[in-house]
């Protein structure tokens, strides 16, 4: 019997998420497919340091024993079969539980997500990040910093993720009223529509469906998996967050509205595996005290 991802948290990662493949993608860029190639057949028994959506990954594998398989991690990358044996042989000396890839030797990934039932997808290319979000799909674009600590045996006891609010979470209906119209005008509609679920955004679908798996465990002290609200807003912008969860039925365990304050040592203390924004000025400052990755905004066919 074929096995069904219907009943599972789908993430595909590329490779250059996964592994740190920043130099290997130097050579790529400035010497081209085939110095790239042959560098990786030459160098496919050297083991490749973890990537900043490792951590991520690793505490995924909390969501699988032997009576759940809560989630299915494939690799989905635009390396050929050939190029690829370094990605495997890395991920049998991590000890991964990665088994399934998806290799396009330099096609579009977009089309494949929805195959896979995909839930997330994490890549360091923002072209392939953008094409999966215009088609719906949860995705980040993967934020390297050289001096962000990546520890493979550190234990990871539960996964952490946190979200922002606005174009993310939700939709970015509000958000381009205070960008147009400035935070006063923002916050009036935010209170005269407090009783009014904001639309969702593009990671709605996969918050409910964490807070499915949530769900199904009742012992506080078993849960794989604990998520963090970090958002801009503050009061009285709060209360309609707080009533759109509550109509979506949907968990956050901890929420932080700053107001304006930085983000970057709340993620820190929260000890988020990733975190997802749509805005540089907060990914960039946060990717060095924690993975982070940027949420693209929906490109229209207008557009």
């Amino acid at each position: 019997m074929a096995l069904s991802l219907d009943d599972k948290l789908v993430v595909g990662i590329s490779s250059r998420a996964l592994f740190d493949l920043e130099e290997e993608n130097k050579i790529y860029e400035e010497q081209g497919l085939k110095a790239y190639s042959d560098y990786q057949i030459e160098h496919e028994n050297d083991i490749l340091k973890p990537g900043t959506a490792f951590p991520l990954v690793k505490a995924l594998h909390n969501l699988n024993c032997k009576d759940k398989h809560m989630t299915e991690i494939i690799i989905m990358s635009k390396n050929s079969a050939d190029t690829s044996l370094r990605i495997f042989n890395s991920i049998k000396h991590y000890g991964l539980d990665i088994s399934r890839a998806a290799l396009i030797g330099g096609n579009s990934i977009a089309p494949y997500l929805n195959t896979f039932k995909t839930d997330l997808f994490l890549s360091a290319n923002e072209e392939d990040v953008q094409e999966a979000i215009n088609a719906n799909i949860a995705a980040g674009i993967i934020c390297s910093h050289a001096n962000l600590p990546i520890n493979p045996s550190e234990p990871t006891p539960q996964i952490r993720i946190a979200f922002d609010g606005d174009a993310v979470i939700f939709s970015d209906e509000s958000e381009k009223i205070y960008k147009e119209k400035g935070l006063e005008a923002f916050a009036k509609h935010e209170e005269e529509n407090a009783k009014k679920p904001l639309p969702e955004g593009p990671f709605a679908k996969l918050l409910k469906t964490i807070s499915l798996i949530q769900n199904q465990f009742k012992d506080t002290n078993e849960m794989p998996i604990r998520t963090a609200l970090v958002t801009a807003r503050n009061t009285p912008a709060h209360e309609r967050v707080i009533r759109t969860l509550r109509a979506w039925d949907v968990r956050i365990d901890e929420a932080f509205f700053l107001g304006g304050i930085e983000k970057s040592e709340i993620l820190k203390s929260f000890g988020a595996n990733i975190f997802f924004d749509d805005q540089s000025v907060h990914t960039d400052k946060a990717s060095r005290l924690v993975p982070s990755a940027r949420v693209p905004y929906k490109q229209t066919e207008n557009k």
